[in-house]
């Protein structure tokens, strides 16, 4: 059983990305991740974010995100990082559920997603972003989101994955003009994927 669970930052903000985008969530980043790009932009290093720090137990952390709602109704928590499955397991996962959150999830793709076998809890919005040319342990989802360009991924080879949605979005670094074009003709040449635009990066939202 878990130990502890170590979060970056807690946030109540608006998702900012994907066919989500606009809906109020706690922004729940978990510290660390079982990758090394050169180009992502999240600090997801050390617990000293707002909100950030060790939670013991399934019930502490769930409580305290649920301290961050301040609505009545439609809860839902942003399970990310880094690499949110390195540490989100089942028992939180069921905590999240029994106090009424919607669990929506983005992640990596290299680690199996938890509550995925029969009769298992599921978590409600799965958002996978794959980082290397090859195909992720998780094959489904809501919806699949390509950072672009990244040299030698080809977004073609994720085309056949069972996934309802599938993203473009320009790399946010020192081209980003740039990589927005780029993204726009790939999704204009290739129109089963659709553009998607970090909205935080306008309206000053986490």
């Amino acid at each position: 059983m878990k130990s502890s669970y170590r979060v970056k930052e807690m946030i109540l903000t608006l998702q900012g990305e994907g066919a989500l985008a606009g809906t109020a969530v706690v922004l729940l980043r978990f510290e660390g991740c079982n990758l090394s790009c050169d180009f992502c932009d999240t600090d997801f290093t050390g617990m000293d974010g707002s909100g950030g720090g060790v939670f013991y137990t399934a019930i502490e952390l769930a409580e305290a995100v649920e301290g961050k709602w301040i609505s009545e109704t439609s809860l839902s928590v942003l399970c990310t990082g880094g690499e949110p499955l390195l540490q989100l397991d089942l028992p939180l996962l069921q905590e999240f559920h029994r106090r009424g959150f919607r669990v929506l999830l983005e992640t990596n793709g290299t680690i199996a997603v938890p509550g995925e076998g029969a009769g298992e809890e599921k978590i409600d919005w799965i958002c996978v972003s794959p980082k290397k040319n090859e195909i992720p342990v998780q094959k489904s989802g809501d919806e699949i989101k390509i950072v672009w360009p990244q040299e030698d991924l080809d977004p073609g080879m994720f085309e056949k994955l069972d996934f309802n949605n599938f993203w473009i979005q320009p790399r946010f670094d020192r081209n980003y003009k740039e990589n927005m074009k780029a993204s726009i003709q790939y999704c204009l040449k290739n129109p089963l994927w659709r553009l998607s635009v970090q909205t935080h990066r306008f309206t000053g939202m986490p």
